[in-house]
Protein backbone atom coordinates (compact mmCIF):
# COMPACT_ATOMS: atom_id res chain seq x y z
CA UNK A 1 0.00 0.00 0.00
CA UNK A 2 0.90 3.73 -0.91
CA UNK A 3 1.82 5.81 2.02
CA UNK A 4 2.08 9.12 1.69
CA UNK A 5 3.37 11.84 4.55
CA UNK A 6 2.04 15.56 4.72
CA UNK A 7 3.20 18.46 6.77
CA UNK A 8 1.00 20.94 7.64
CA UNK A 9 -2.42 18.13 6.63
CA UNK A 10 -5.17 19.73 8.81
CA UNK A 11 -6.48 22.54 6.82
CA UNK A 12 -5.90 24.72 3.94
CA UNK A 13 -3.49 22.69 0.87
CA UNK A 14 -2.39 20.43 3.21
CA UNK A 15 -5.83 18.64 3.81
CA UNK A 16 -6.80 19.07 0.27
CA UNK A 17 -3.56 16.81 -0.51
CA UNK A 18 -4.45 14.64 1.99
CA UNK A 19 -7.75 13.77 0.72
CA UNK A 20 -6.88 13.83 -2.43
CA UNK A 21 -3.87 10.62 -2.02
CA UNK A 22 -6.65 9.17 0.43
CA UNK A 23 -9.51 9.03 -2.28
CA UNK A 24 -6.63 7.26 -4.25
CA UNK A 25 -6.64 4.48 -0.90
CA UNK A 26 -3.02 5.82 0.00
CA UNK A 27 -2.39 5.69 3.45
CA UNK A 28 -1.12 8.69 4.80
CA UNK A 29 0.69 9.95 7.90
CA UNK A 30 -0.38 13.56 8.56
CA UNK A 31 1.63 15.79 10.68
CA UNK A 32 0.44 18.92 12.69
CA UNK A 33 0.77 21.31 15.81
CA UNK A 34 -2.35 20.84 17.82
CA UNK A 35 -3.51 17.15 18.45
CA UNK A 36 -6.73 17.40 18.95
CA UNK A 37 -7.68 19.00 15.68
CA UNK A 38 -4.66 16.72 14.05
CA UNK A 39 -6.46 13.56 15.23
CA UNK A 40 -10.25 14.54 14.78
CA UNK A 41 -8.84 14.93 11.05
CA UNK A 42 -7.30 11.85 10.72
CA UNK A 43 -10.34 10.26 11.98
CA UNK A 44 -12.84 12.08 9.21
CA UNK A 45 -10.20 10.76 6.12
CA UNK A 46 -9.78 7.30 7.67
CA UNK A 47 -13.56 6.49 8.12
CA UNK A 48 -14.63 8.43 4.55
CA UNK A 49 -11.85 6.59 2.75
CA UNK A 50 -10.78 3.51 4.24
CA UNK A 51 -7.25 3.63 4.36
CA UNK A 52 -4.69 3.73 7.25
CA UNK A 53 -4.29 7.49 9.04
CA UNK A 54 -1.17 7.73 11.88
CA UNK A 55 -0.49 11.52 12.86
CA UNK A 56 2.71 13.03 14.21
CA UNK A 57 1.90 15.74 16.76
CA UNK A 58 5.09 18.22 16.07
CA UNK A 59 6.53 21.49 15.31
CA UNK A 60 8.72 21.54 12.76
CA UNK A 61 10.29 25.10 13.50
CA UNK A 62 12.35 23.25 16.20
CA UNK A 63 15.23 20.53 15.94
CA UNK A 64 12.85 17.48 17.81
CA UNK A 65 10.03 18.24 15.78
CA UNK A 66 11.92 18.08 12.50
CA UNK A 67 13.68 14.50 13.99
CA UNK A 68 10.41 13.15 14.83
CA UNK A 69 8.79 13.35 11.42
CA UNK A 70 12.43 12.62 9.78
CA UNK A 71 12.02 9.29 11.68
CA UNK A 72 8.76 8.44 9.34
CA UNK A 73 9.94 9.80 6.34
CA UNK A 74 12.07 7.02 5.17
CA UNK A 75 9.45 4.66 4.75
CA UNK A 76 6.77 6.47 2.61
CA UNK A 77 6.29 6.80 -1.20
CA UNK A 78 5.04 10.51 -1.16
CA UNK A 79 5.77 13.45 1.01
CA UNK A 80 4.18 16.90 0.89
CA UNK A 81 6.37 19.65 2.80
CA UNK A 82 3.03 21.86 2.61
CA UNK A 83 3.77 23.44 6.37
CA UNK A 84 4.90 26.43 5.79
CA UNK A 85 4.32 30.25 7.76
CA UNK A 86 4.20 34.21 6.64
CA UNK A 87 3.62 37.14 8.84
CA UNK A 88 1.83 40.08 8.76
CA UNK A 89 4.66 42.66 8.93
CA UNK A 90 7.64 43.79 7.53
CA UNK A 91 10.71 42.79 7.76
CA UNK A 92 11.78 45.76 10.60
CA UNK A 93 8.45 45.02 12.33
CA UNK A 94 8.66 41.36 12.88
CA UNK A 95 10.71 40.14 15.61
CA UNK A 96 14.20 38.58 14.69
CA UNK A 97 12.71 35.01 16.61
CA UNK A 98 9.84 35.17 14.23
CA UNK A 99 12.09 35.77 10.98
CA UNK A 100 13.92 32.40 12.51
CA UNK A 101 10.63 30.57 12.62
CA UNK A 102 9.80 31.57 9.66
CA UNK A 103 13.06 30.50 7.49
CA UNK A 104 13.16 27.41 10.12
CA UNK A 105 9.54 26.36 9.18
CA UNK A 106 9.59 27.16 5.43
CA UNK A 107 13.23 26.24 4.43
CA UNK A 108 15.06 24.38 7.19
CA UNK A 109 12.39 21.76 7.74
CA UNK A 110 12.02 21.18 4.09
CA UNK A 111 15.66 21.14 3.63
CA UNK A 112 15.92 18.75 6.63
CA UNK A 113 12.49 16.05 5.67
CA UNK A 114 13.71 16.22 2.03
CA UNK A 115 17.74 15.05 3.30
CA UNK A 116 16.06 11.88 4.45
CA UNK A 117 13.17 11.51 2.54
CA UNK A 118 15.48 11.37 -0.86
CA UNK A 119 17.88 8.94 -0.53
CA UNK A 120 15.46 6.14 0.91
CA UNK A 121 13.26 6.97 -1.87
CA UNK A 122 16.50 6.70 -4.93
CA UNK A 123 17.53 3.78 -3.03
CA UNK A 124 14.07 2.11 -3.88
CA UNK A 125 13.77 3.23 -7.04
CA UNK A 126 10.75 5.21 -6.67
CA UNK A 127 8.98 7.90 -4.59
CA UNK A 128 7.26 11.43 -5.39
CA UNK A 129 8.27 14.99 -2.87
CA UNK A 130 6.13 17.85 -3.52
CA UNK A 131 7.47 21.34 -1.64
CA UNK A 132 4.79 23.53 -1.62
CA UNK A 133 6.50 26.84 -2.95
CA UNK A 134 4.41 29.68 -3.99
CA UNK A 135 3.88 32.53 -6.81
CA UNK A 136 5.74 34.77 -4.80
CA UNK A 137 8.74 33.17 -4.23
CA UNK A 138 9.51 34.47 -8.40
CA UNK A 139 10.26 37.96 -7.52
CA UNK A 140 10.52 40.94 -4.81
CA UNK A 141 6.69 41.28 -5.40
CA UNK A 142 5.87 41.82 -1.54
CA UNK A 143 7.60 44.97 -0.14
CA UNK A 144 9.40 44.21 2.90
CA UNK A 145 8.46 40.54 3.59
CA UNK A 146 10.89 37.74 3.91
CA UNK A 147 8.34 35.05 2.55
CA UNK A 148 8.98 35.60 -0.75
CA UNK A 149 12.58 35.36 -0.55
CA UNK A 150 11.86 31.64 1.31
CA UNK A 151 9.72 30.79 -1.18
CA UNK A 152 12.65 31.33 -3.69
CA UNK A 153 14.64 29.08 -2.54
CA UNK A 154 11.79 25.88 -2.30
CA UNK A 155 11.32 26.41 -5.90
CA UNK A 156 15.35 26.82 -6.39
CA UNK A 157 15.97 24.17 -4.29
CA UNK A 158 13.42 22.02 -5.78
CA UNK A 159 14.64 22.33 -9.54
CA UNK A 160 18.27 21.79 -8.71
CA UNK A 161 17.67 18.55 -6.85
CA UNK A 162 14.73 16.87 -9.76
CA UNK A 163 17.58 15.90 -12.02
CA UNK A 164 19.09 14.19 -9.59
CA UNK A 165 16.37 12.35 -8.09
CA UNK A 166 15.32 11.43 -11.69
CA UNK A 167 17.97 9.44 -12.32
CA UNK A 168 16.66 6.70 -9.85
CA UNK A 169 13.13 7.13 -11.23
CA UNK A 170 12.11 9.64 -8.29
CA UNK A 171 9.64 13.22 -8.76
CA UNK A 172 10.86 16.04 -6.75
CA UNK A 173 8.33 18.86 -7.73
CA UNK A 174 7.92 22.73 -6.46
CA UNK A 175 4.50 23.60 -6.41
CA UNK A 176 3.49 27.43 -6.97
CA UNK A 177 0.33 28.34 -5.98
CA UNK A 178 -1.26 32.04 -5.65
CA UNK A 179 -3.71 33.00 -3.67
CA UNK A 180 -5.72 29.90 -2.29
CA UNK A 181 -8.84 30.03 -0.10
CA UNK A 182 -7.22 28.54 3.17
CA UNK A 183 -6.42 29.42 6.71
CA UNK A 184 -3.11 30.73 5.67
CA UNK A 185 -3.66 34.74 5.30
CA UNK A 186 -5.82 34.79 8.46
CA UNK A 187 -3.24 33.03 10.43
CA UNK A 188 -0.60 35.45 9.91
CA UNK A 189 -2.37 38.02 10.41
CA UNK A 190 -2.20 39.50 6.65
CA UNK A 191 -5.51 41.48 5.23
CA UNK A 192 -6.67 40.89 2.10
CA UNK A 193 -9.78 43.05 1.84
CA UNK A 194 -7.94 44.12 -1.47
CA UNK A 195 -7.34 41.45 -3.24
CA UNK A 196 -9.52 41.14 -6.33
CA UNK A 197 -11.55 37.73 -6.47
CA UNK A 198 -10.45 36.34 -9.77
CA UNK A 199 -6.94 36.22 -7.97
CA UNK A 200 -8.22 33.36 -5.88
CA UNK A 201 -8.25 29.73 -6.32
CA UNK A 202 -9.85 26.60 -4.84
CA UNK A 203 -7.65 24.58 -2.69
CA UNK A 204 -9.23 21.40 -3.89
CA UNK A 205 -8.48 22.41 -7.39
CA UNK A 206 -5.03 23.50 -7.28
CA UNK A 207 -3.94 20.40 -5.76
CA UNK A 208 -5.41 18.61 -8.52
CA UNK A 209 -3.22 20.43 -10.68
CA UNK A 210 -0.12 19.80 -8.55
CA UNK A 211 -0.68 16.15 -8.70
CA UNK A 212 -1.83 15.89 -12.09
CA UNK A 213 1.54 18.25 -13.22
CA UNK A 214 3.69 15.99 -10.60
CA UNK A 215 2.78 12.90 -12.39
CA UNK A 216 3.46 14.58 -15.69
CA UNK A 217 7.01 15.16 -14.50
CA UNK A 218 6.99 18.50 -14.26
CA UNK A 219 9.38 20.12 -11.98
CA UNK A 220 7.88 23.51 -11.38
CA UNK A 221 3.86 23.31 -10.62
CA UNK A 222 1.85 26.78 -11.33
CA UNK A 223 -2.09 26.55 -11.20
CA UNK A 224 -4.36 28.54 -13.13
CA UNK A 225 -3.53 30.21 -16.51
CA UNK A 226 -3.84 34.09 -15.01
CA UNK A 227 -1.36 33.11 -12.45
CA UNK A 228 1.18 30.98 -15.49
CA UNK A 229 0.68 34.69 -17.11
CA UNK A 230 1.61 36.54 -13.89
CA UNK A 231 4.39 33.96 -13.34
CA UNK A 232 6.08 34.64 -16.96
CA UNK A 233 5.93 38.59 -16.54
CA UNK A 234 7.40 38.33 -12.91
CA UNK A 235 10.33 35.91 -14.44
CA UNK A 236 11.03 38.22 -17.25
CA UNK A 237 10.59 41.55 -16.06
CA UNK A 238 14.12 42.90 -15.37
CA UNK A 239 15.18 43.17 -11.39
CA UNK A 240 15.24 46.47 -11.73
CA UNK A 241 11.92 47.34 -13.23
CA UNK A 242 10.31 44.78 -10.40
CA UNK A 243 12.64 46.79 -7.51
CA UNK A 244 10.69 49.96 -8.81
CA UNK A 245 7.39 48.42 -8.97
CA UNK A 246 7.92 46.81 -5.42
CA UNK A 247 8.73 50.58 -4.01
CA UNK A 248 5.87 52.01 -5.65
CA UNK A 249 3.88 49.59 -3.95
CA UNK A 250 5.49 49.65 -0.73
CA UNK A 251 4.95 53.49 -0.77
CA UNK A 252 1.28 53.09 -1.36
CA UNK A 253 0.58 50.73 1.31
CA UNK A 254 2.56 52.93 3.86
CA UNK A 255 -0.19 55.31 3.12
CA UNK A 256 -2.77 53.09 3.49
CA UNK A 257 -4.21 52.32 0.34
CA UNK A 258 -3.25 48.60 -0.17
CA UNK A 259 -2.16 45.83 2.17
Amino acid sequence: MTQALITGGTAGMGLSFARFLAAEGCDLVLVARSRQRLEATANRIADEFGVDVRTIVADLTTDDGCAEVGAAVTDVDVLVNNAGMGLGEGFTGASLDREEKLLDLNVRAVLRLTRTALPAMMERGQGSIVNVSSVAGFGPIMPGSTYNASKAWVTNFSESIAPLARRKNVRVMAFCPGFVRTEFHASANIPTSDIPSWMWLDSDAVVETAMRDLRRGKVVSVPSLHYKVITALIRHTPHSILSRIAERASAISARGHIH
